[in-house]
């Protein structure tokens, strides 16, 4: 089909493959095994095939979309053996995908014009949050722009040295002050401190807390408006990054930060450790939100530009 051309570079898509190895041969064992002595997809196939899909992370209401689009081909093409099943699946979530977001980025980029431009990112801790900034803002300089980071999340020592960690190491100014300080004055000092060097792309880190919805969505609203006062539009992304190794938990993070503030991008992490890669593909599905950076290794360059199609191509390859 025509989704599935060449994008990636091989190395890029190397490392996905690699990256996604967990969660392939988790599938395709349950697959195996819920056509094991069927040669024709019919109702049973299809019904274990639910189930192998659900238990994939894939989520439940993507799932059944999924099966509607392979139940309308079966009953358009009136033969299908289950040895294409591999390959009708790959064109039906390539295809259920397509049609949202389209025109995805293939390299790490922000938009053309104003600058900085400016980042805030949300999620609660040990999702790899910072871990995510750090990746991102090395990225952003090895396109050549100049990157400023702010430790918005006060709340914890530990944030604010992980960020001056990642500053170090990727070389970029980092803008802090004390724990405990109040998160909407750093991330104003963060902005000015950006303009007066000229950067191109500011990068907020804020604090994880998701016990309180209110004081949560009190903070991120303050810290938005504080912002305005230096850049009026920012911020321009709030990037929302979830664990990709926790499964139906991250659907559920998904949906408690999207209620509680404005997100317009997501982050799905450690995506190599895990059997639980279908997740990317129910919240690629479910939420009218683009997903745009995912996680599929430990090394720096491990962090990549989502591109629905190759992630497919190399999940059911």
């Amino acid at each position: 089909m025509s989704f599935f051309k060449k994008i990636f570079s091989s190395e890029k898509k190397e490392t996905l493959d690699k990256g996604l190895e967990k969660s392939k041969t988790s599938f395709f064992n349950k697959l195996s095994k819920a056509v094991a002595g069927k040669s024709k997809v019919d109702d049973d196939v299809l019904d274990n095939l639910e189930e192998v899909l659900v238990t994939s992370d894939v989520g439940v209401e993507t799932t059944l979309k999924v099966i509607k689009r392979i139940e309308a081909r079966v009953s358009r093409d009136k033969y299908l053996g289950t040895d294409e099943l591999n390959a009708i699946l790959r064109e039906e979530i390539a295809g259920l995908l397509s049609e949202t977001n389209i025109g995805e980025a293939t390299e790490f980029s922000i938009p053309q014009g104003k600058t900085p431009h400016v980042i805030m990112v949300v999620g609660v801790n040990g999702v790899g949050k910072t871990t995510t900034i750090g990746k991102l803002a090395y990225q952003f300089k090895k396109k050549g722009l100049k990157v400023v980071l702010g430790a918005a999340d006060t709340f914890r020592a530990a944030a604010i040295d992980q960020l001056q960690v990642w500053a170090d190491r990727v070389e970029v100014p980092i803008v802090k002050q004390s724990m405990g300080s109040d998160p909407a004055s750093v991330a104003f000092d963060t902005l000015q401190s950006a303009v007066n060097q000229n950067a191109d792309v500011v990068i907020i880190d804020t604090a994880g807390r998701l016990h309180n919805k209110v004081n949560l969505m009190n903070e991120l609203t303050k810290v938005k408006r504080v912002m305005q006062k230096v850049v009026g539009d920012a911020p321009h992304d709030v990037l929302l990054v979830l664990d990709g190794s926790t499964g139906q938990n991250a659907f559920e993070q998904a949906k408690q930060f999207t209620a509680a503030t404005e997100v317009t991008s997501l982050a799905v992490t450690k995506l190599d450790g895990t059997a639980k890669g279908g997740v990317v593909i129910g919240i690629s599905d479910q939420f009218k939100i683009p997903v745009k950076y995912i996680g599929v290794g430990e090394g720096i360059e491990d962090l990549q530009v989502f591109n629905k199609f190759e992630f497919v191509d190399s999940f059911f390859k």
